[in-house]
């Protein structure tokens, strides 16, 4: 949840900041930023990881990191760049349909998938669009590369699932934002022109994004899926679209109309069924 809301509300830094920056010289920033920001908290629990060395509990996560990075590299790029050719209501909206693809893998990948899941994940994706959509939803060429990156923030939330509990999440996180860096920085060198006074302008928003997005949430998303079922965390992500919602409201000014309100109860519907609804009905089953 809290990573949510970071990502959430750094949707108003990504839109300040990309008035002065190109999309991968303002993402190689935000990412070395992210980067340096996550060796601090690094740095900060070499203990425990020489008492999980102690203990022979350890497990370095460096090489998944570069796994997790390559993936998140695609799908973050593919997202960035549409963004130009489509509304960030359709990006929204498109973008969190792995709502609805992480319980499809899921079962692909052979795990158990209850009936909660799939009525959190219809009340969030139907929140969805009544939150993010204003027009008829007709794929463009831009619709298109959010809905591929769709499949990509799918397998990045399964392949975070298949390693979190296996690996130092600390070391995953900072791996995976080191290749995101890297990929921006190049592509960025090779065809966008970077300025130090563009960094300037978007110097706070490229600090909440690198820090707080790219550093913390990211982290947030690792540790807290070592506990979380993919598809109870494919859910609670998608409470982004929200907090993006109510940050351009205080932020931005930009008034929610009803029926985008209607959505954002129905997402938070979505998480509650997600949460509590399992227990609910395992509860009525072990009563009959």
């Amino acid at each position: 949840m809290t990573a949510a809301f970071i990502w959430g509300t750094t949707f108003v830094a990504q839109q300040v900041g990309m008035d002065a920056l190109g999309p991968f010289s303002y993402a190689a920033a935000r990412y070395v930023l992210g980067f340096l920001a996550v060796l601090v908290i690094w740095r900060g629990f070499r203990g425990q990881r020489q008492a999980a060395r102690r203990a022979g509990t350890y497990r370095s996560g460096w090489r998944a990191g570069i796994g997790a990075g390559c993936i998140m590299f695609v799908a973050s790029s593919l997202q960035q760049v549409a963004m130009q050719y489509t509304t960030a209501g359709k990006t929204s909206f498109i973008t969190c349909l792995y709502i609805i693809f992480v319980p499809l893998f899921a079962v692909l990948l052979k795990k158990k998938i209850r009936p909660e899941n799939w009525l959190g994940a219809v009340l969030a994706l139907t929140g969805l669009y009544f939150l993010c959509v204003k027009e008829t939803l007709a794929l463009s060429y831009g619709d298109t590369l959010v809905f591929i990156s769709a499949f990509f923030w799918t397998f990045h939330i399964l392949f975070i699932d298949r390693y979190a509990a296996m690996v130092d999440g600390i070391e995953m996180s900072a791996m995976q934002i080191a290749v995101c860096a890297i990929g921006s920085s190049l592509v960025a060198a090779g065809w966008e022109h970077f300025t130090w006074s563009g960094a300037w302008q978007a110097a706070f928003p490229i600090f909440y994004a690198g820090v707080m997005s790219a550093g913390v949430a990211f982290t947030l998303q690792i540790i807290g899926q070592k506990y979380a079922e993919p598809s109870h965390a494919a859910v609670i992500m998608s409470l982004e679209a929200v907090f993006g919602a109510l940050a351009s409201w205080l932020l931005l000014h930009e008034v929610m109309q009803p029926m985008e309100i209607f959505g954002c109860l129905l997402m938070i519907a979505g998480m509650v069924v997600t949460q509590i609804g399992g227990r609910l009905f395992r509860k009525t089953e072990q009563k009959a």
